[in-house]
């Protein structure tokens, strides 16, 4: 095993505070085998059971990235509507996507119905499938702001319209859709922080 010294913990305590969710990005093309790279280091996430229920899709075709901004069109829209009036001109003035931009898109879902595991870990807690595709998610995404590159996790979309938009089984279930590219700008300060949406709370810990 490797011996993980003093600098080595200094500076993954750099990369946590500055992985981002970035929602401004430049249009430069990621290097040619990065995201391969990315999603076989995703990969090495745990998994209950070892199930490695976690199904990845890069969405390239015009099309489907058209329908997927008018599916987060019209749910950004109701969740606009959705505002109190002291914060609906906040959330207006909110960039909430790298849809436009953003040169990667991948869609990451979790499958229910896989027999890889044999169900271990999950009988009492199914869920715990959804919960090893997110591990997989930030294992993704620190590996990517290792070399540079940020993601922005893109929430406001009908999960089902995304599922029949990619035509994809029935059985996944979306966890995730992702913007991979370099962005505009760094800070290791929440774009929402920043914009007063809300502010970090300092850790709760309950004890028994």
């Amino acid at each position: 095993m490797p011996e993980f010294d003093d600098d080595f913990r200094a500076q993954l305590g750099a990369l946590l505070a500055w992985r981002r969710d970035v929602r401004r990005f430049s249009a430069t093309r990621l290097p040619e085998g990065a995201l391969d790279e990315l999603i076989g280091l995703a990969s090495l996430a745990p998994s209950v059971g070892l199930s490695e229920p976690w199904r990845f899709v890069t969405i390239d075709d015009p099309q489907r990235r058209a329908a997927i901004r008018r599916n987060f069109a019209a749910c950004n829209a109701a969740a606009l509507a959705g505002q109190t009036d002291e914060r609906s001109a906040l959330y207006a003035r909110l960039k909430l996507a790298g849809l436009d931009a953003a040169p990667v898109q991948l869609a990451v879902f979790a499958d229910r119905a896989t027999s890889q595991g044999h169900g271990l870990g999950r009988l009492t807690m199914p869920e715990m499938i959804e919960y090893s595709a997110v591990a997989a998610i930030h294992t993704l995404w620190l590996a990517a702001r290792a070399r540079g590159i940020g993601l922005g996790w893109v929430s406001i979309l009908d999960p089902k319209e995304v599922t029949a938009t990619l035509g994809v089984p029935g059985a996944w279930r979306l966890v995730g859709y992702l913007c991979l590219g370099y962005p505009e700008s760094e800070d290791d300060v929440p774009a929402l922080q920043r914009a007063g949406w809300e502010g970090r709370r300092g850790p709760e810990v309950t004890r028994r």
